[in-house]
């Protein structure tokens, strides 16, 4: 078996728990649809993580051509399925959650969830850096200069219509954002 092909396995599997950890909670926001109240900016940035899930496995691809693998090199791409994962589980709440509302849940969640989603987007980077030797192109970090500003925005407030927006601005920069870069498999 290649080196690509083996380490792919741990990649599949953090980015495979990530997205079911979304779909369960898209799920059980079905199964309990009489019990709690839709909040658009939750339930648009699962559907982000769960496009960014799918967007990141697609381009792990791109990997397979990489012949020299060190460890370092390995945890830097590990960083970013893990730190999805862990930003599913903060998305919507689990059976065993202190608070199912989901108004309530992403604002008891937001430092965190935000938090991580800038320690992606420096991941996503160093992740470059590291494996390709230099930061990604022009319109690349054009998109990882507007995913960071609007993560500081979503930690910088708590008021409700900012975060419809960032949330709304943020998905149409991300379907933008693959359509542009990642619609072909490489």
């Amino acid at each position: 078996m290649e080196a690509f092909g083996y380490l792919a396995v741990l990649i599949s599997i953090i980015l495979g728990l990530g997205i079911a950890e979304l779909l369960g909670g898209m799920a059980r926001r079905i199964e309990q649809r009489s019990a709690f109240r839709p909040f658009a900016p939750a339930m648009i940035w699962a559907g982000i993580l769960l496009l960014i899930h799918i967007q990141t496995w697609w381009s792990m691809f791109g990997l397979r051509h990489l012949e020299q693998w060190t460890f370092v090199r390995f945890a830097v791409v590990l960083l970013q399925p893990i730190i999805l994962y862990l930003m599913a589980v903060l998305a919507l709440p689990s059976l065993n959650a202190p608070e199912i509302d989901l108004r309530l849940n992403y604002f008891g969640q937001r430092k965190w969830f935000f938090g991580l989603l800038v320690l992606l987007l420096v991941g996503s980077l160093l992740r470059d850096l590291v494996v390709a030797g230099a930061l990604p192109g022009g319109t690349n970090l054009g998109f990882h200069v507007v995913f960071f500003a609007a993560a500081i925005a979503a930690l910088s407030t708590t008021r409700e219509g900012i975060h419809r927006v960032i949330a709304i601005v943020t998905a149409i920069a991300l379907v933008a954002y693959v359509g542009l870069l990642f619609a072909q498999l490489r």
